[in-house]
Order: structure tokens, then C-alpha cells, then sequence
């Protein structure tokens, strides 16, 4: 692909095919996978009492972290212009993967912002309700983010099967635990039982190690789904313009194995079996909504401000 800048170079050199085609997949590793799930949740089926269990990224990354604040927040989110600028750059750049011709940042921005005010869910009615100054400060971040991911990601050829915000999903125990994913972006496709679909996370913010855990997730997932895995998974940071990517390997999957055991097990017990959520402060403390009722996350509080200031 010629005309490239160096970003886009760059992305083109991490995330395109590499010299040599890597080994067919063995299908039963998958179905031993599989297998291994449906053992290690059996025991906990009896706290569900019939009830399904939704186990996505999110859900393990709170439960994995402090599950006071996971269970103090499931019920309490609301939108702000920080947490929903990402949800507008998303759409935009979803809208920008598949139109046809070039379109302005701004253009697809006010496209995105109102396809998600006229939708039935997520921010509808906060971006109804806003005000002209607010909307204005919206539209100018999202803005921003969408036009670094369009200069810096490599435009997207019909041949690469670009899809965005394409959902994933595995059932256990005949539907009662569900595993589900939605990665921002999708490259590729499995020839046979060769990997060779990437799978892609646009980040907005900080790196977090949780992001790396977030994508071995996509990529069980997927790998339960297809009996192939993905070739690599990828969070590309938009504000630096940088992807950090990972070969996918059985190490890899059993890593993910592990941690969604771990992380369903907690799930069950402190949702359905009764078990007191234990405090991990850290910095979701400071939009926690027990934040100035918890001892723990208080003194977090202010030890962290303490720091800031001197």
C-alpha cells in the first residue's frame, strides 16, 4: 500500500501477515478448552439457581479489581461528556470504516452523535438534554480522537473484511453462563484452521495492563467460537497513535482460561452466593459511588491527594 505515513507504516508492519504462515490450529485444543470451562463453573451452578450469568471484559476487569466498587456501580452509571466522548468517536470511526468516500471528522462526528440520539439506549437522553456549550465541547473531543485514528490507521481495503463492533459469544451449561465480547474492530478471517483474524481494541485514554487481559479474553472467545483463534490481538492507542499487539498461543488461552475461571468464580459469590465483596482502593475509587462511605477507599483518597501535592 503506497502513499503510507510513518504511523500507518507502522500498524501495516505489526498487524499484517508475516513472512511465515503460521501452523494450523489443532481443533481439539479448542474442544479441551471448552471442556475445561464447563468443568471448573459446574460447581457454581447451583448459587446461579437457574439464573444467567453475563460474563463480559467489563464484568472481569471490575470483579478482578475492587468488587465493592463492581457491585457498587453496576446499577449506578451516568453519562458525562468524559464517558461518553469515547462512545461518539467509536461510532464515528465505525461509520468511517464502512462509507464510501471521504468524509471530515466533524462530518462523521455529527453523523455518530445523531444516530446515538436517536437511539432507544446508552447516551440518547443525556445527548438530547445537553446544552449548546456542552454539545460544542463534545463534538470537539470526539472530533479530535477520530481524526487521529483517521490519519494515523492505514485506510481499510475490502479485502482485509473490516468489521466493526462485531459481536462474539460462547455458551456454557446450555446458556447459563455466557460469554460475550464485542471487539471495536475486527481484520480478517480463519483460512481453515490457520489463524488469520486480528482482533482490535481502540483505546482513548492510559495504557492499562487490564487491556492486554481484555483482549486474551476476545481472543478464548473467539477461539470457543471457531475452534481457531485469532492470529494476533491488538489495543491501539489513539492518542499516540501506537498499537501494542500480541501473537495468539495456547499460553495465551490457558492465561484467559485461568483468569475467566477466577473471574466467574468471584462473579457467582459475591452476586449469588452471598459472599461480602472484598475493597481493593485504587483509582476507581476517586467515581466510586461508596467513595465517601468507604474507609478503605477514603484513605486511598487522600494519601492520593497527599502525593499530588507534594
Amino acid at each position: 500500500m503506497s502513499g503510507l505515513n510513518p504511523a500507518q507504516q507502522r500498524i501495516i508492519d505489526l498487524l499484517g501477515k508475516a513472512d511465515v504462515e503460521p501452523e494450523p490450529f489443532p481443533t481439539e485444543l479448542a474442544e479441551e478448552l471448552r471442556s475445561e470451562l464447563e468443568g471448573a463453573t459446574a460447581p457454581l451452578l447451583a448459587d446461579l439457581g437457574g439464573e444467567r450469568l453475563f460474563v463480559s471484559k467489563a464484568a472481569l476487569a471490575g470483579i478482578h479489581g475492587c468488587e465493592a466498587h463492581h457491585v457498587a456501580s453496576r446499577d449506578s452509571f451516568a453519562w458525562s461528556i468524559p464517558t461518553v466522548r469515547g462512545t461518539v468517536a467509536h461510532r464515528a470511526i465505525e461509520l468511517s470504516v464502512h462509507w464510501r468516500g471521504d468524509r471530515a471528522p466533524g462530518e462523521l462526528v455529527d453523523e455518530a452523535l445523531a444516530r446515538l440520539a436517536n437511539e432507544d439506549f446508552g447516551p440518547s437522553a443525556f445527548l438530547q438534554a445537553m446544552g449548546e456549550g456542552d454539545r460544542a465541547q463534545l463534538r470537539g473531543e470526539a472530533t479530535d480522537l477520530t481524526a487521529k485514528f483517521l490519519e494515523c490507521f492505514p485506510p481499510l481495503k475490502d479485502a482485509w473484511w473490516a468489521r466493526s463492533e462485531a459481536s462474539i459469544k460462547h455458551e456454557l451449561h446450555d446458556g447459563l453462563i455466557v460469554l460475550s465480547g464485542r471487539p471495536d474492530l475486527t481484520l480478517g478471517r480463519p483460512r481453515g484452521t490457520t489463524p488469520a483474524k486480528v482482533l482490535l481494541d481502540l483505546k482513548t485514554g492510559f495504557r492499562s495492563p487490564a487491556h492486554r487481559e481484555d483482549l486474551r479474553f476476545y481472543a478464548l472467545v473467539e477461539t470457543l467460537r471457531m475452534q481457531v483463534p485469532p492470529r494476533k490481538v491488538a489495543t491501539y492507542y489513539v492518542d499516540e497513535a501506537r498499537p501494542e499487539a500480541e501473537d495468539v498461543g495456547e499460553a495465551h488461552l490457558r492465561s484467559a482460561l485461568r483468569r475467566t475461571v477466577d473471574g466467574i468464580t468471584k462473579l457467582v459469590e459475591v452476586l449469588h452466593g452471598g459472599r461480602d465483596p472484598q475493597r481493593r482502593p485504587g483509582t476507581p475509587c476517586r467515581w466510586c459511588p461508596e467513595r465517601e462511605t468507604c474507609g478503605e477507599g477514603v484513605a486511598y483518597l487522600r494519601q492520593r491527594a497527599k502525593d499530588l501535592e507534594g
